[in-house]
């Protein structure tokens, strides 16, 4: 019996801004901000427990115009798993590849297109100084520095 992986994106503690292409994943609480890029943002976005890695695959070519192998979504799960960006449901079970393995068999032509996850661990010190967590909108009137300052999302983060 073969199992078939359908990854779920974490949602809970984290604060999420779309920049143009890019998307920022800021997690409250390991303190850690990730930067993924287009195709890496896509395929966080898709995994929502009801596509397998094919299925995201097949999703892509709709999105993006170019067809992928299950390898370069297996590649982009990897990565997010490796920053905590998915919920574990048998990931570690399956063997993901590593970033030279799947460039290698994804091949050189979508070299562009290669999900990447960067990240940043943000000083606690400035954390604590600008904290946007709340218990109710009223707290994110004072907290201007904060991504919203009137919503209290349900990860009680000042953010929408």
């Amino acid at each position: 019996m073969t199992l078939t992986l359908k990854p779920v994106a974490k949602t809970q503690d984290l604060v999420i801004q779309e920049l143009g292409s890019e998307t920022l994943v800021y997690n409250t609480i390991t303190n850690q901000a990730c930067c993924l890029n287009e195709t890496a943002a896509f395929v966080w976005s898709a995994c929502k427990g009801d596509k397998s890695i094919d299925e995201i695959a097949g999703t892509f070519e709709d999105k993006f115009g170019t067809a992928v192998d299950a390898e370069f979504v297996r590649l982009a799960v990897s990565r997010l798993a490796d920053k905590d960006l998915l919920i574990d449901n048998g990931l570690a079970g399956m063997e993901m590849p590593s970033r030279r393995e799947a460039i290698r068999k994804i091949g050189v032509s979508t070299a562009i297109a290669i999900p990447v996850v960067a990240s940043l661990l943000a000083p606690r010190n400035v954390w604590a100084q600008t904290s946007c967590r709340c218990s109710s909108p009223g707290h994110c009137i004072v907290q201007t520095s904060c991504p919203n300052t009137n919503n209290c999302n349900p990860s009680q983060i000042c953010a929408p």
